[in-house]
């Protein structure tokens, strides 16, 4: 490794607040390889998904009333994200249409670009469609005499362009996603509203948005209208970017010979997550919200906040009574079920052979661990992580939320157990931090490194190799005790493209 990175190199990876450590165990992951995850079977309602009845999910929501005042809760938003994605198909449609000499159908017709023609018969629904217009016509002053085609192609270059609206290229919380009484409404107002929920009597309700700090102005602009909130940004921290390679696995430099850092992904995350010092953090992604379903989206977030609740009363008492030692069998018998059945962690068989003593300390380290409750809906196509019993390097299954990129494709058997996961994770997840005591767990002790995995990406025309660290949902959380609960799909309502803002759930409803 030394003959690898130069003087220069090992200063430029410390000035990032990086560690030469780090930097080397990720070079030698991108050489040895990272092994997919082993699923052994799909997490299944009774079989790893707790379904509720009507009683019960009112029981669970009373109990959330009833004690949430106890307790110090945040919500948490990943949302620094850029909406490049959710434009992709324009940026397509921009870069390969002829303004002079095509027509918008035979772009259509011969690139089967069904999005284009959604996207342009929808345009008046778009809650931006004002502010767009208007723009336009700054842009375009000879827009009405311009023939069809070409004003739609000036309203596209005009939503994507940096001298237009730039929408690309800014992160969707600040985007347009809604039109409520006349007002525009943007993701981070959505998400604002949506934790009223848990608001208490006397005290601010506390939000949490990661954010990239070139837009922080623009988030203040609109988190500053709400007074009865106590809002905090964050930022992905440089120093959890990570190394990139080039295919020999050699670093990759840019034209100055500098190493090349990317962002981790959202995995960099769980730093943030884990400076929070409230009780119980929400998590939810900046784009699934929806103007139309609060109130079985409420109904459900407090669902899962009341099963969070209630299993940690009860892991706590257990924990409580473990520490204090002088257990019976039964007692010991009791905690065992519930660990295996309830908290979902199947103990081996030699337990039972166990002393007494190791019985007890075995069950503090599988119950001693942060909490997360995470909603599932049915699979329905979506694209997404999954809710599967995985097994790891000792040979214990736990529930993992599992990405599609973690999964060996090429291996049958695995492939026929992703294609049979009933549902899927929409990252609606509710996170008890804090141990029996009330003391802050460090949540970057709970995450399996190995789970990160290994992109193809390009950087300045050429193919390069990234490593993402373990998701800030998936490896991140991997050694967290894990609940999942089937929620309904209306709970779900994500923005991934900009067409999807023309479902019903993210337009007015005027019945």
């Amino acid at each position: 490794m030394e003959k690898i990175f130069t003087e220069a190199d090992i200063n430029y990876i410390l000035q990032r607040g990086s560690t030469i450590e780090k930097v080397e165990q990720q070079l030698s992951l991108f050489i040895q390889g990272i092994p997919k995850i082993n699923l052994v079977k799909s997490a299944t309602v009774g079989d790893g998904i707790w379904r509720f009845s009507e009683s019960d999910i009112h029981s669970f929501i009373n109990y959330f009333d009833k004690h949430k005042d106890k307790y110090a809760i945040e919500k948490f938003v990943p949302a620094s994200g850029a909406a490049t994605r959710m434009f992709k198909f324009l940026n397509e449609f921009l870069n390969e249409f002829d303004a002079e000499n095509d027509t918008i159908n035979s772009y259509i017709n011969k690139k089967n670009a069904k999005d284009v023609s959604i996207f342009i018969f929808g345009l008046k629904s778009f809650p931006f469609y004002r502010e767009l217009k208007k723009k336009t016509l700054d842009l375009f002053p000879d827009y009405y005499s311009l023939s069809n085609d070409k004003r739609h192609y000036a309203l596209i270059k005009t939503l994507l362009s940096e001298e237009g609206l730039n929408y690309a290229q800014k992160p969707k919380g600040i985007l347009p996603f809604h039109f409520k009484s006349d007002a525009i409404v943007t993701p981070i107002e959505e998400n604002i509203f949506e934790a009223d929920f848990f608001k208490k009597t006397n005290g601010k309700t506390k939000i949490h948005f990661t954010i990239n700090k070139e837009f922080q102005f623009e988030f203040e602009k609109i988190t500053n209208l709400f007074s009865g909130y106590e809002i905090n940004f964050s930022y992905q921290d440089q120093s959890s970017d990570t190394l990139a390679v080039n295919d020999d696995n050699t670093p990759f430099r840019l034209e100055d010979n500098k190493l090349f850092f990317r962002p981790g992904g959202h995995g960099a995350l769980i730093e943030n997550l884990n400076a929070l010092q409230s009780d119980v953090i929400y998590i939810k992604n900046i784009d699934n919200v929806s103007q139309n379903h609060s109130d079985v989206i409420t109904l459900y977030k407090k669902l899962l906040g009341g099963v969070l609740f209630r299993m940690q009363y009860q892991i706590f008492d257990y924990l409580n009574k473990l520490y204090k030692g002088n257990l019976t069998e039964t007692e010991i018998t009791e905690i065992k079920d519930f660990a295996e059945n309830k908290a979902a962690f199947p103990l081996p068989e030699e337990f039972n052979y166990f002393q007494t003593t190791y019985k007890i300390e075995y069950l503090i380290k599988v119950l001693n661990r942060p909490i997360r409750v995470c909603g599932m809906v049915k699979n329905e196509g979506e694209p997404g992580g999954g809710p599967f019993w995985v097994q790891d390097e000792k040979g214990r299954h736990t529930l993992q939320i599992v990405e599609s990129s973690q999964i060996d494709t090429n291996n049958k058997t695995q492939k026929k157990i992703a294609k049979k996961a009933t549902h899927f994770n929409p990252v609606d997840i509710v996170c008890g931090v804090k141990n029996y005591k009330g003391e802050k767990f460090d949540l970057t002790q709970f995450v399996d490194p190995k789970t990160a995995f290994i992109t193809e990406k390009t950087k300045d025309g050429k193919s390069i190799k990234a490593f993402e660290l373990p998701g800030l949902w998936n490896g991140a959380m991997a050694k967290w005790t894990t609940i999942f609960v089937e929620v309904p799909l209306e709970t779900f309502n994500p923005v991934k493209t900009v067409n999807d803002l023309l479902k019903s759930s993210h337009q007015p409803d005027n019945g």
